[in-house]
């Protein structure tokens, strides 16, 4: 039997928006145990970005951006499979939220709204 150990990358991750960011970092952390491990603040007292960790796992998460409160972050794995699978999204019709681009934060990226109005990023980060 081989006890080699293989580790698996999370490439899905839930992206959960709230009207006061900070306020629910703090109750992630406290009641439920989540550890920051990324918190990019925004304008005022927004927070742009955050990544917390539980269990091994990372979910993302910041203030509420254009009425979106929520969504899903696929890393793939380099730039040409987001290359790949904007070019597939688009021949299927579907509509394209976040147009293709490259980030500050070098990653390639772009954003959709699946059949039943639900968001989802596509990127070549990986938090």
């Amino acid at each position: 039997m081989d006890t080699t150990e293989t580790q698996t990358l999370q490439s899905l991750y839930p992206v959960v928006r709230h009207n006061d960011a900070k306020a629910a970092i703090a109750w992630l952390v406290s009641a439920l145990g989540f550890e920051e491990h990324l918190v990019c603040p925004g304008e005022g007292e927004s927070i742009a970005h955050a990544e917390l960790k539980l269990g091994g796992n990372l979910i993302m998460l910041g203030n509420v951006k254009e009425g979106e409160t929520g969504g899903i972050y696929v890393a793939l794995d380099s730039p040409a499979a987001v290359d790949g699978c904007y070019a597939r999204a688009k021949k299927a019709g579907a509509e394209i939220t976040r147009d293709l681009c490259d980030t500050d934060y070098g990653s390639r990226e772009f954003g959709l709204r699946d059949s039943e109005g639900h968001m989802w990023g596509f990127g070549s980060y990986r938090p």
